[in-house]
């Protein structure tokens, strides 16, 4: 579904990503992990087109997207979840939601979006019951609920995740796997960027493991969870 060659990124003068190639394949769980700076959410922003990369080829789906706009790559059939959620808080979670569906939000696609709508609360009910509560004033678990039901609401095939674990309680930790899990039982493509190393292979198939902007190990997870260094340096061990 998703292919990566030779892709580089740069902020100003600094090459954040070097050479990066990668593959996620249809119906896929792949995940990225590695250390803060190591370039995994500058990587997800540039399949993204939030940041343009100078050289190299993102497929996807036999398309070379690269240059292509933000908002042509989500009507392509991708969307991120941010770092950070980066919800508009002073709206409500009903209207974050429905921004979601900016693309295609008219008349024409009003009933397909209602039943869109449904199917959110089915993944995440509490959201049914906190609509009209402004998004700011949820919890750190609930918020990031709903920056991932923002992102399900433009229909994505491939929905790229960063760090959809940071900074939550461990009850909300585990139904958020559960939930990542969900959706690609249902067939959603997932590209999973996260620090909790440990969860993140254990529910992927194939990791790579990113180094000051390089793809310094990749694999099958269970074999990375089994790799001696990468034990040392992102399990504990």
């Amino acid at each position: 579904m998703l292919k990566l060659e030779g892709v580089n990124a740069f902020y100003g003068t600094i090459q954040a990503l070097k050479n990066i190639s990668l593959r996620v394949g249809v119906g896929d769980i792949v995940t990225i992990i590695g250390a803060n700076g190591a370039g995994k959410t500058t990587l997800l922003k540039t399949i993204s087109g939030v940041i343009q990369s100078p050289g190299g080829a993102i497929w996807y789906q036999g398309t070379d997207i690269n240059h292509c706009s933000p908002a042509k790559i989500v009507s392509l059939g991708i969307s991120q979840v941010p770092e950070g959620r980066q919800l508009f808080s002073h709206l409500t979670v009903l209207d974050n939601l429905y921004l979601g569906a900016y693309l295609y939000h008219n008349r024409k696609f009003k009933a397909e979006i209602e039943e869109k709508l449904d199917w959110i609360y089915t993944l995440f009910p509490i959201l049914r019951k906190r609509a009209k509560q402004l998004a700011g004033t949820m919890s750190g678990g609930e918020q990031q609920m709903v920056a991932i039901a923002r992102a399900l609401m433009s229909r994505p095939k491939l929905l790229l995740l960063d760090e959809p674990s940071m900074g939550l309680a461990p009850l909300f930790v585990h139904e958020i796997f559960k939930v990542i899990r969900r959706l690609n039982d249902q067939g959603t493509t997932i590209l999973l960027v996260e620090q909790n190393a440990r969860a993140a292979l254990q529910i992927a198939r194939y990791g790579y493991v990113l180094e000051t902007g390089t793809v310094a190990l990749e694999g099958p997870s269970q074999e990375l969870l089994a790799d001696d260094k990468v034990r040392r340096a992102y399990l504990g061990k």
